[in-house]
Formats: C-alpha cells, structure tokens, sequence
C-alpha cells in the first residue's frame, strides 16, 4: 500500500472487480470517453495481466472508502524507459484533490522503485479538471495527440502531460509503502 496523507493507494484485487465494472459501465464516471460494458470475467483478466508492465491500484480515502483507480503501464514498449499514468475518481468525490494526490503518489513512487526517465499521462483535450490534477501534481504539458482515441462515435483528441525524473527530485506525497 502507498500511504499519502489524505488517500491511500493499493494494489487492485479480485474483490475490487464489481466496482470497477460499476464504474467503467456508468458514463458519469467515464465522462469525456465511452464506458464500456465490461463483465467480472474480462476485468479479472484485466487486473491480472501482466502485459506492458500494467498494475491497477485502487484509491482510498482514510477511512478506506473506495472512491477510484490509478494505475500505470508501459503502452510504447520496454525499451523506452518510460510508463504511463492513467486515472479516475467516482464524481461525488472530484474536485476535493484526491487524484491529484494520488497522481502525485503514484509518481513517488514510480521514480522511487523504477528505472524510468519519464512518466506521462493524457487526458481528453475538453477535461481541464484533469489537466489541472496533472500540472498540480508535476506534470508540464507537451501538446495534443490529434484524434488518437476513438469515442463516443467519433475520433477525439487527447493532451500530452509529462514529468521527467529531473523535474521530481524528491517525494512530495509518499508517506509510507507497506
């Protein structure tokens, strides 16, 4: 577990499966791209991959309320020294800096236990709320990927975030790994 001052990540289980089929199936949650009408079986199968150096966390609060996802996975290759960060918060609890702590925890620890020089993060180009989350937590943005999502029926565009080690430093939010 990855122990922040106001939210706790830890590693996604079998048990965190419902919710996340919950969330991903609710359009509130995803928002700015479609939800998908994932089933437990395919979200196990999820969680459980190995593929691109993927792990799912879940976000909690202190009283350990699950009230979203982060997770981080290697989408160019392992050559490339670099992983990316995805997230999402259920709505009733955005807005609060909750996932700009959790962005900001995960990026602790990524720089801390990986070999990386970079960790990078995208987010559709109308979700300011996420740009935000990501230049409070360190990120600089790099620019737009130009309709390199398909959703909603039609292709959008994403913007491009980055952090590099030397832009880190130090832990700014990582508490404690247990």
């Amino acid at each position: 577990m990855l122990e922040g001052k106001n939210v706790n990540l830890r590693v996604a289980e079998k048990e965190d499966v419902p919710f996340l089929v919950d969330w991903w199936s609710n359009p509130d949650f995803a928002e700015y791209f479609s939800p998908t009408q994932g089933t437990r079986a395919g979200m196990e199968r999820f969680l459980e991959s190995t593929v691109l150096e993927t792990k799912h966390f879940i976000i909690e609060k202190k009283d350990g309320s699950k009230i979203g996802w982060i997770m981080h996975f290697n989408f160019l290759n392992t050559y490339m020294n670099m992983l990316e960060l995805a997230y999402g918060l259920v709505p009733s609890e955005r807005g609060k800096g909750y996932s700009t702590e959790a962005a900001q925890l995960m990026v602790d620890y990524l720089f801390l236990s990986k070999d990386i020089v970079r960790i990078v993060a995208t987010t559709h180009t109308k979700n300011v709320i996420s740009q935000k989350t990501l230049a409070k937590a360190g990120f600089k943005r790099e620019g737009i990927i130009r309709k390199s999502v398909f959703s909603r029926g039609e292709w959008r565009d994403r913007a491009l975030f980055s952090i590099l080690r030397e832009e880190w430093k130090e832990p700014k939010t990582l508490t404690r790994t247990t």
